[in-house]
């Protein structure tokens, strides 16, 4: 990509937290490219990692159905075009059947969905009923079926952010504890065993390139590196980060005083990298981004 537009500085500076010149340099310097455009910054010291929210900007809701024996649980992202229908109460109801048919038929695949018959409609049937009602596109984004031994919690933070936590043990209330948790830390893994090597050697290059600017002998840099790459681990893994509800306590602790083990986590935020053109930030910008 040779153009920088306008709301790809904005973007990044919400990511990134970043000055606007800031950004503006990392994306001529990348291309164009987000991901690096971050890597650069945070490189030269100017940002912050980013935040894993990443680009939001479509509408919509987040909806959970669960099993009667809280071992199965749906997860479904469904989006819409503007948050008036959002709020709608035919969606709201078309979200809501797409989560309990999702649950009924134990599937993660959207098109299974769609596909899957309700009373002799489709449900692909269905959703263009709806579309034809509202003058609106709706689609299902994404979904996801979480299984477990023990049980399955969720947490709906409003319609927008949902979560998923299977855990070994029969504790409804400590596994919704740990999906609230999820919603508002957005954790990348549940421990260090579960974190992506790819994660680990990204995080290492950009740290390393941070502590090479201190002029330090290169076993101090090394020992650098080493020490922000396990902080690094400590603030992106689940069980070693404090609990939002007792920040005395590390999440790992409250999961070994019951006995209970995380298995697999899920988190949705509605419109998460979707990107719509954005032009009221364009007046701030424009004198900037003159002569790229």
């Amino acid at each position: 990509m040779s153009e920088v537009t306008a709301s790809m500085v904005k973007t990044l500076r919400e990511m990134t937290d970043a000055g606007m010149m800031e950004c503006k340099k990392a994306l001529v310097e990348t291309k164009g490219d987000m991901e690096l455009a971050v890597d650069y910054l945070r490189k030269n010291g100017q940002a912050k990692a980013a935040k894993r929210a990443g680009k939001i900007a479509a509408e919509g809701a987040i909806v959970v159905a669960v099993s009667a024996d809280k071992m199965r649980a749906c997860m479904v992202e469904v989006n819409c075009e503007t948050d008036f229908v959002a709020r709608d109460e035919n969606f709201k109801s078309f979200a809501d059947q797409l989560a309990q048919v999702g649950l009924s038929i134990n599937t993660d695949d959207v098109a299974t969905l769609m596909s899957h018959t309700v009373e002799g409609k489709t449900v692909e049937a269905v959703r263009e009923t709806l579309v034809a009602k509202i003058g609106e596109n709706v689609q299902a984004r994404r979904m996801v079926t979480l299984s477990a031994s023990g049980c399955v919690g969720f947490y709906l933070h409003g319609d927008r952010i949902g979560v998923l936590v299977a855990i070994d043990k029969n504790n409804p209330e400590l596994a919704k504890d740990i999906a609230m948790h999820v919603a508002a830390t957005n954790p990348a893994a549940i421990d260090s065993n579960s974190l992506s090597p790819d994660v680990i050697a990204k995080e290492r290059s950009i740290v390393a390139a941070q502590a090479e600017t201190s002029g330090k002998p290169a076993n101090i840099i090394e020992k650098m590196v080493e020490g922000r790459l396990q902080k690094f681990v400590q603030e992106v893994c689940l069980v070693y980060q404090p609990f939002v509800k007792n920040p005395d306590q590390k999440v790992q602790d409250l999961l070994k005083a019951a006995g209970a083990t995380v298995l697999s986590f899920v988190r949705f935020e509605v419109g998460e990298g979707v990107e719509k053109p954005v032009t009221d930030f364009a007046a701030e910008v424009s004198e900037t981004l003159k002569g790229i």
